[in-house]
C-alpha cells in the first residue's frame, strides 16, 4: 500500500502536480459558477472532498479503475442535493490531486475522471428523476432511491472502465473477477452519502465527524490489501508465491514470446540436516536475493514451495536465448552463499517451457516440470521441454490416477504381475538367482510394461506405493521357494524415491521377519541416477540395508553418471554391466573391452560381475573367458511367472562354458494368449 502511495518529493513530481491540477481547477470554477449560489454546507463538502483524495485507497493487484477514492462519499452526497454538474466539478479536482498523489500520468488521471463523471452522471439522473432532494424529509423509499443510485453509480463507473480498456488494449478482452474488498469500499463510501447529507442539514460543523468513518473504510481496504498479499506472496522470501506467478501468467501479451524456468535446488536438504532449518530458511532468502538481482526487472523471480523457484522471462526469442537465461542463473547459484561462517555451495536442475500458440498457464507449468526432471535424470543442469522430454500428459496422469486405484486393491485383482527372468553362474550352468520384473495388466490398455509403467509412476508417491506392493509379493515368493526347498536368490529395482524416502530398511526388515526370510535372499537393484540427487541418504539407507544382510547392486554399470567412488564408497555385492555394452561385445572390440574392464575391476573389489542381455552363445562363452561371474538373458530365459518357472528349472540342464550344445536357449513355457502386448518383454529388460 505505502509503495503505491509514494510521498510528495521532488521536482518532478510538483511539475505532475500542476499539470493534473492546475487544468482541473480552471476547469472546474465555472462549472461551479454555473451552478448559482451554493450554501456553506456544500463549500465544506468539497473541501473535505478534495483534500481525503491525498490518501487514496488502491487495491493491490488490481488496474486504475480499482483505485477507490475517498471522495465519493461527498460527491455522490453533492449529486443527490445539488446535482450532477457541481459534483462532477468537485469531483475532477479531487481526481486530479489523487492522480498528483499515486503519480499518475495525465492519460490515467483523464481515465479516472471520465469514469467518476460518468458514474456521478447517471446517478444524479436516478434521483432526480424521481424528485429526490436534499430537503425533502427522509424516509423508506428515499432510502430505496438511494439505493438505486449508488447501484447506478457503480454499474457506471465500471462499465466505462470496461469500456476504456477495451478500447485503448491491444489484447482481446477477458473477464474479471472484481475483489469483494473493491466492491465493499465503494458500496460503504457511497452509502455514507446520505449520512453525510443529514448532517450537513444539522450543522456543517459535523461533517468533518465523516473522516472517522473513512478511516474505518480506509483500514478495511488497507486489511484486504495484506490480505491479498498473503494469498500470493511468500512469507519467507517476499516472492510472489504460485498464485502470484499463476495471475502473471494469465497476462499474456501476443506480442512477446515467454518462457518459464523451473529452478530446483540439488541436495538442499543437506543444508537443512547438517546447519538446520534455521540456516535453510536463511539460505533460500539469499537465493531469493541472488535471483531478483540476476533477473531484469520486466521478468518475474517465483518461489514455488520448498527449495523450488521459477522464473518467467517475459522477452525470449527462442530455446537458445531460454537457454542463455538459465546458464546465467545457474552461473550465479553456483557461486558460494556465506552462511554462518560457512561457504555453502549449491547447484540447481533447469526445466525451460516456452509458451507457444494459446496452451494454458497449467500446461507450461508442467512441461517445465517435466523438463527439469529430464535435466536431473541426466546429470544436466539445464533442459527445454520438447519431444524428447518424458512428459506428464494428461495420459500419464490417467495411467499414475488408475494405478494408485489398482493398487488399493487386494491381489491378484489389483492387476500386478511379476515375471522372474533366471540368473546363471557362467562356471557352474547353475541357477543362483532371479530378477523379478514387474507388468501391469490394466483393464482397458492391456498389459503395461515396466518402462511406460515406471515412467509415468517414479516422480509421484505412487511409486512408494508399488515399490511396497513388489516388495511384498517377491518376499511371499522367496518363502514359498524356500518351502520347496528351492533357496532362489531374487532381486528387486528399487527407485529414487524409495531410497531417499529412508524408510525402506525399516519395510524391508518387517517383511522379512513376517515371512521368516533370510536377508541374503533378497537383492535390491539400485541405479547410478537415483545417487545423483541425494547421495548421501542414498549412501545411509543402503549402509541400512547391507548390515541387516541384504545385497545391494548396481544396476546398468557404464552409462549415465558412471563413477569409481561409487564402487569404492556403497556397499555394493554385485555390479550389473549394461546390456548395450554386452549386446556388441562379439562384434564392437570396444563393447568387448569395457565388459572385460568392468570384470575386472568388479572382482578386484570382490563383487560379482553380471552380465545381462545375454542373447547367444557366443556372448555367453567370451563373457566366460573373461571370467564374469553370472549371466542374464535370452540365450538362458526370457522372463516368466513363478509357476512357470518352476517348469522350467525341472527341464532346465546346467551346462560348465566348456561345455557346447546341452543348454535350452528358449524358453521351456510359452506365455498363454493372454499376454498379448506384453510378450516379448521391453527390450530394457528382456
Amino acid at each position: 500500500m505505502d509503495a503505491a502511495r509514494p510521498r510528495l518529493a521532488g521536482p518532478d513530481h510538483r511539475r505532475a502536480v500542476l499539470v493534473t491540477t492546475v487544468p482541473s481547477v480552471v476547469a472546474a470554477v465555472p462549472l461551479i459558477w454555473a451552478s448559482g449560489g451554493l450554501p456553506p454546507a456544500f463549500w465544506t463538502m468539497a473541501v473535505l472532498a478534495v483534500v481525503v483524495d491525498v490518501r487514496p485507497y488502491v487495491v493491490p493487484g488490481r488496474r486504475a479503475s480499482a483505485v477507490i477514492l475517498p471522495s465519493i462519499c461527498f460527491t455522490f452526497g453533492i449529486a443527490l442535493a445539488w446535482g450532477a454538474l457541481p459534483a462532477v466539478a468537485v469531483q475532477t479536482v479531487a481526481v486530479a490531486v489523487a492522480g498528483a498523489r499515486m503519480r499518475h500520468s495525465p492519460r490515467r488521471t483523464l481515465h479516472l475522471t471520465v469514469q467518476h463523471a460518468a458514474a456521478l452522471i447517471a446517478a444524479s439522473a436516478v434521483a432526480h428523476l424521481v424528485s429526490l432532494r436534499v430537503d425533502d424529509s427522509p424516509g423508506w423509499w428515499a432510502a430505496v432511491l438511494i439505493c438505486a443510485a449508488a447501484v447506478t453509480w457503480m454499474l457506471a463507473r465500471y462499465s466505462v472502465a470496461a469500456l476504456a480498456r477495451a478500447l485503448t488494449s491491444d489484447t482481446p478482452p477477458r473477464r474479471r473477477r472484481r475483489g469483494h474488498a473493491d466492491l465493499f469500499a465503494t458500496a460503504a463510501l457511497l452509502l455514507l452519502g446520505p449520512v453525510v447529507l443529514v448532517a450537513a442539514r444539522v450543522s456543517p460543523a459535523l461533517l468533518p465527524l465523516a473522516l472517522l468513518a473513512l478511516h474505518a473504510v480506509h483500514r478495511m481496504v488497507r486489511w484486504a490489501g495484506e490480505f491479498e498479499r498473503a494469498t500470493r506472496f511468500d512469507p519467507l522470501t517476499g516472492l510472489p508465491n504460485r498464485r502470484g506467478l499463476q495471475a502473471a501468467m494469465a497476462e499474456r501479451d501476443p506480442d512477446r514470446r515467454r518462457a518459464l524456468l523451473l529452478i530446483d535446488l540439488d541436495r538442499f536438504r543437506t543444508v537443512n540436516d547438517a546447519l538446520g532449518h534455521g540456516a535453510g530458511d536463511r539460505l533460500l532468502t539469499r537465493v531469493a536475493d541472488r535471483l531478483t538481482a540476476a533477473v531484469p526487472t520486466h521478468d518475474l523471480v517465483v518461489r514455488l514451495g520448498g527449495d523450488e523457484f521459477a522464473v518467467l522471462a517475459t522477452r525470449v526469442e527462442d530455446p537458445a536465448s531460454a537457454r542463455r537465461i538459465a546458464q546465467h542463473l545457474t552461473d550465479e547459484l553456483s557461486r558460494p552463499f556465506p552462511l554462518d561462517g560457512t561457504p555453502v555451495e549449491l547447484s540447481a536442475s533447469i526445466g525451460i517451457a516456452l509458451q507457444s500458440g494459446r496452451r494454458d498457464d497449467s500446461t507450461l507449468l508442467r512441461e517445465a516440470e517435466s523438463a527439469m526432471y529430464e535435466a536431473k535424470e541426466r546429470g544436466d543442469q539445464v533442459a527445454v521441454h520438447g519431444p524428447d522430454v518424458a512428459e506428464h500428459t494428461p495420459d500419464k496422469l490417467t495411467l499414475v490416477a488408475d494405478l494408485r486405484t489398482a493398487l488399493r486393491r487386494d491381489p491378484p485383482d489389483d492387476g500386478i504381475v511379476l515375471y522372474y527372468q533366471p540368473q546363471v553362474a557362467i562356471a557352474t550352468g547353475e541357477v543362483v538367482g532371479v530378477e523379478a520384473l514387474l507388468r501391469w495388466r490394466h483393464p482397458r490398455r492391456g498389459t503395461v510394461g515396466p518402462e511406460e509403467l515406471l515412467r509415468a509412476a517414479e516422480p509421484t508417491p505412487v511409486m512408494r506405493l508399488l515399490t511396497a506392493r513388489v516388495l511384498e509379493e517377491v518376499v511371499a515368493q522367496l518363502a514359498a521357494w524356500r518351502r520347496d526347498r528351492v533357496p532362489l536368490r531374487a532381486a528387486v529395482n528399487v527407485s529414487a524415491r524409495d531410497l531417499h524416502a529412508g524408510d525402506i530398511a525399516d519395510r524391508v526388515g518387517a517383511l522379512l521377519g513376517r515371512y521368516g526370510v533370510p536377508a541374503d535372499l533378497l537383492q535390491l537393484e539400485i541405479t547410478e541416477s537415483a545417487l545423483m540427487a541425494d547421495p548421501h541418504r542414498v549412501l545411509e539407507t543402503t549402509t541400512r540395508l547391507s548390515r541387516m544382510g541384504v545385497g545391494i547392486s548396481l544396476d546398468d554399470f557404464g552409462t549415465g553418471y558412471s563413477s569409481l567412488q561409487h564402487l569404492r564408497r556403497l556397499p555394493l555385492a554385485e555390479v550389473k554391466i549394461d546390456r548395450s555394452f554386452v549386446l556388441g561385445m562379439t562384434t564392437d572390440r570396444g563393447d568387448a573391452a569395457i565388459v572385460r574392464s568392468v570384470i575386472g575391476l568388479a572382482d578386484s573389489l570382490g563383487l560379482r560381475a553380471v552380465a545381462e542381455g545375454v542373447e547367444d552363445e557366443a556372448t555367453w562363452r567370451m563373457l566366460a573367458a573373461a571370467g564374469c561371474h553370472t549371466a542374464q538373458g535370452w540365450f538362458h530365459a526370457r522372463p516368466m511367472p513363478a509357476t512357470d518357472l518352476a517348469t522350467w528349472r525341472r527341464r532346465y540342464r546346467p551346462v560348465k562354458a566348456g561345455n557346447r550344445g546341452e543348454i535350452d536357449s528358449g524358453p521351456a513355457v510359452k506365455p498363454s494368449n493372454d499376454e498379448g502386448a506384453g510378450w516379448p518383454p521391453s527390450p530394457a529388460k528382456r
